[in-house]
């Protein structure tokens, strides 16, 4: 006799069945797909919100300028974004919800990110 893949105990029954009980056929799927599915989805959405927490605490009063070092010493990941603007001057920014980031380079050639945060002309 066969072993019901999701319990261990034994198959009875016709010959091709491979789950002891309808409840045990519809765990063991849901826990196959439930362990394929959300990883990717649950690794996006992790760096999703840890990018946020970390543009919120830089940016407390609207917009600023901060280091591209600081925030990747934390973890930000700019390949991250929920969705973009762009500016008068066809410049990019790049959001993670509400909270806005453009990369650039100073006069001494130092990364930087302008933090922003969005307003209702951004729509």
């Amino acid at each position: 006799m066969k072993e019901c893949p999701n319990c261990g105990e034994e198959v009875m029954g016709r010959e091709g069945k491979k789950f002891c009980s309808a409840y045990c056929k519809s765990n063991f799927h849901y826990q196959r797909n439930k362990e394929k599915e959300s990883s990717l989805f649950k690794k996006i959405d992790k760096q999703l919100k840890l990018n946020r927490r970390i543009l919120k605490n830089y940016n407390r009063a609207g917009k600023a300028t901060v280091k591209s070092s600081d925030l990747f010493q934390h973890g930000f990941d700019p390949k991250y974004f929920t969705h973009y603007w762009k500016n008068s001057n066809k410049q990019v920014y790049l959001f993670c919800y509400e909270f806005g980031f453009l990369l650039q380079r100073d006069a001494k050639g130092i990364e930087k990110f302008i933090l922003v945060q969005h307003q209702s002309y951004m729509n």
